[in-house]
Order: C-alpha cells, then structure tokens, then sequence
C-alpha cells in the first residue's frame, strides 16, 4: 500500500481542488441569484458532442478500410453487390489499387529497455525471424537496447544473432529513454521501409507487404492495429482488451478514413525510412511518438491508419502498472498540445479538416476528464440551496447522459463486430457493465496527469511487464538451425 500513497494523495487533492472549489463558487452564485442554467446546458451538451463523435465513429468504422482486393477476388455476388454500393458511396476502401514495385529492403527496429524486458526479448525476436515474411528486397532486424548492468540475456542475444546474420544488436550506452535508443539506430538501418516495434509487440507475418500498399500511394507513415495477447490474464487485462480492439479497430481508424490523417501509436508503425531519420525521436518528451506524429504532419508528411496491420502486445497485469502507463499517457498528450497546438492551427500543410480534428485530439479528449467532472459540483451546489434545475433542462440532462452511455454500448457492439480477433462474448458484456467505473478510473489518472504537469513532475515509470510465462527459445532446443560463419559485432554508442 506504501506504493501507493503518494498517488492517492494526489488524486485526492486535486478532486477536493476540482470538485470543492467549483462546489463553493456556485454556491456563491446562486447566493447572488444567479442561474447555472447555462452551465448544465454546457455541459451536458459537451456529453452530446462526445457522444456524437463515438456514434460517428462507430458508424464510420464499420466500412473497412485496408489494402486488399477483395472487391474482385469475392465470387460471392451480394458481396459484390455490397462492394460496390460501398464504391458509389465513396466508402470503397477494400479496393485500393496494387503497388507497381516489389517490396523493396525492409528493416525492423525493436526498442527495448533490457531489465525490464530481459524475459521477452528472445521471444519477440524469434517471432520476427521465424514468422514474418520476407520481403523481395530483404530483411533486417535491429535491436537497439540500454541496460545500465550487464545482463546473461546479452549473450543469448549474441547467440541468436550468430544463427541469424540479419539480426543486428545495438547497446545504446548511456541511453535512458526509447527515444535515445531508435535515434541512435538509425545509423544502422538500412531498409526503405522500417517498422518501430517495442519489445512486446509481435507482429504478422504479412505486415510489410500490407505497409508497402499504402507507402506506394504516396503515405509516408502506416500506422498497424494493436492487439491484447495477455487478455486471459485477469480482469483488467481483458478490459484493455476490450479498449484497445475500440481504440485501434474503430476510433483510429475511422479518424484516419473521415480525414486522411492519423497518429504513430509509438509500435507497429511503418515508416519510410528517409522520412523517419528526418523526424526523429524528442528524448525529452513523455509521449515521443506523439510528439513525433505532430512534427511529421507539420512538415507536410502524411500518416494512415490500416486496422489490418496487426500486432500484439502486452497489457499492464495490474493497477499500479496500468496507472502509470495512462498518467504518463495523459501527461505526455497534454505537453504535445500545449506544445504544438498553435502551429496546427497556423499550419498550411493541414487542411481545415486536419486542423478541427488535431485540435480535438489535443484538447477535447484531453480536456474531457476536467471538464466531465463539473457535473458533481453543479448537483453539489444545487444539494446545498435545496434547489432543482428546471424540468426541461433535467429532461435535456438525462438525454445527454442516457445517450452517452448508449453510445458507449453501441461502441462496444461495434467492436464485437469488427474485432480481428474473436474474444469471449462476456468480455464484450463485462466491458459494457464496467464503462462508467473504467471510464472514471482513467479520467482519475488524467486529471492527476494533469496535476502532475502544472507541479512539473515529468518523471515516469517504465510499464511493468509482470510475470511471464516461461518461454522455450530455439536455442535451448536440440535441433537448431545452422548457425552463421559470420561474427557478430556488439556496436555501442555514448549518449546522445
């Protein structure tokens, strides 16, 4: 419990700020006669704004949008028929069109902080070099990881690489972020197209040739889906599950179809590689990825979205971990708008469109916990004159919070729907009955995100990877694949 104490005070101080202040100013209004009507109207129709965009959302993403062909391959003729409804639409995005040339060289480069990731690090490499397709032009798969002690995994590293030449290993000294480890990586790469993984992530075999559709056509960055491989673990496992099919299978996706714009999720990402050495990775930021994101759209590149692109990953296994992933999220989505925000608007490489959808991303969804929560100290402020709003503003109060919560169900409904992968009914159900408690619990961590910037505590946790279930590598089996005459060479940089 001492671990968490400090969180907790936090998260008390700043709802008593949050809720008590706002509780007495009101109380002081109504003193003075003054109405709060307007204040109820406000925000219960900042509900109906946030529930319009999740029905839109929803709505949208149940046309898919991928590179495949399957307009034409479908013998199935009410298929062909849907396809090409969807065509007159507008919406037909199963038919994007081949590329002209062969995959070219590409290159994977998989970050890892070496402590922490020490027990999964083999499996995901293994993963890459045994199940990901090779593309025409070659592949090669770099590992660039910080470790402040020398670690036994080094050498099983250095093992692996002796059986696979296109295996490289970078220890990054002196690195103490992500960033600090891929911006020194990109000395080694040399493939046109490079995929960003984290050290979880394992992704499918044809994720480069689905990449290289979008690359081809002119994207210079194509953001793949992300998916829970841990989901059974327990609850909270299968609750993130549950978001991150929402999060990756309907919101980013239908964002990037509605306006031809999206983020690099920090993993899964597939770059071109020109573009990616000209970005770069900001160490000093909480969310680099983001930050990189912004940068990227600002000088004119464009990034996609393509749920197909599937990785998997690990969820946090419990609390302590999950909060201090989402706080740093929270924090970090908030130093990039204040960051940036007043250069999306100036923009002249963003559309209008772009720009209204950036300025909601950095500040509506940020801002959404801070202001949600006015609606307690408006009922509080009521409570203590004894008072109660007009019965038509009640009326417009409770559609706003009843359909809300629809549009949450329906989201969820949709998720089933489009799910890659096919979860337990009951998650689906669970996840329904655990939208109010999971949505405050992670409108808690934003508002102490919040907190924890304007005090200037920018200091972070690296996510917990928990216990992991023992993995055979193929270097403790018996038949092993020939190994490689060449040397394996450790390359190692100072800090950046």
């Amino acid at each position: 419990m001492r671990k968490w104490s400090v969180e907790v005070r936090k998260a008390i101080f700043s709802h008593v700020i949050l809720i008590g202040i706002p509780t007495l100013f009101f109380y002081w209004l109504r003193l003075r006669g003054s109405s709060l009507t307007g204040l109820h109207l406000a925000i219960a129709t900042f509900y109906l704004f946030s529930a319009f965009m999740l029905l839109l959302e929803s709505s949208t993403a149940m046309f898919r949008r991928f590179a495949t062909d399957r307009y034409q391959a479908d013998p199935r003729k009410l298929h062909q028929a849907y396809y090409a409804v969807k065509e007159r639409l507008g919406i037909g995005g199963a038919r994007q069109p081949y590329p002209t040339k062969p995959v070219p060289k590409c290159s994977f480069l998989v970050a890892a902080y070496l402590p922490n990731e020490q027990d999964i690090i083999l499996e995901t490499l293994e993963h890459v070099l045994l199940n990901v397709l090779r593309p025409p032009g070659g592949l090669e798969v770099i590992l660039a990881y910080n470790t402040p002690v020398d670690l036994p995994i080094e050498q099983e590293l250095a093992e692996l690489a002796q059986l696979y030449p296109e295996l490289r290993l970078l220890r990054v000294e002196g690195s103490r972020s992500k960033a600090e480890n891929l911006n020194a990586a990109f000395e080694l790469v040399t493939g046109e197209i490079t995929c960003i993984l984290d050290a979880d992530h394992h992704p499918a075999p044809d994720c480069f040739f689905r990449a290289w559709h979008w690359i081809d056509q002119g994207y210079d960055v194509v953001q793949g889906r992300s998916i829970i491989r841990n989901h059974r673990k327990n609850l909270l496992t299968q609750t993130v599950a549950i978001e991150f099919e929402m999060m990756y299978g309907i919101i980013h996706a239908a964002k990037s179809f509605l306006t031809d714009s999206s983020i690099f999720g920090g993993s899964n990402g597939y770059w071109r590689t020109s573009v990616l050495k000209h970005i770069r990775f900001n160490p000093v930021m909480l969310t680099e990825d983001i930050d990189a994101s912004m940068r990227t759209l600002l000088n004119g590149y464009r990034i996609l979205h393509d749920r197909s692109i599937i990785s998997t990953e690990l969820a946090p296994v419990d609390l302590y971990a999950f909060w201090f992933q989402r706080k740093r999220w929270a924090q970090g989505w908030l130093e990039v708008g204040l960051k940036y925000q007043y250069r999306v608007l100036k923009s002249d490489k963003l559309n209008l469109l772009q720009k209204v959808f950036w300025t909601y991303l950095l500040y509506y969804c940020e801002f959404y916990s801070l202001v949600a929560i006015q609606i307690i100290p408006l009922v509080f402020s009521l409570s203590l004159m004894q008072a109660r709003v007009p019965v038509a503003i009640e009326q417009y109060l409770l559609f706003s919070t009843l359909l809300s919560f629809f549009s949450g169900v329906m989201q969820t409904l949709v998720t089933a729907k489009v799910g890659a992968t096919r979860y337990p009914f009951y998650y689906y159900l669970n996840h329904m009955l655990l939208l109010i408690p999971y949505i405050t619990f992670k409108n808690v961590i934003a508002i102490v995100g919040v907190y924890d910037h304007l005090r200037g505590n920018n200091s972070w946790k690296v996510t917990a990877r928990g216990q992991q279930p023992r993995y055979h590598s193929i270097l403790q089996k018996p038949a092993l694949p020939s190994p490689s005459n060449e040397p394996v060479v450790l390359h190692t940089t100072k800090r950046l």
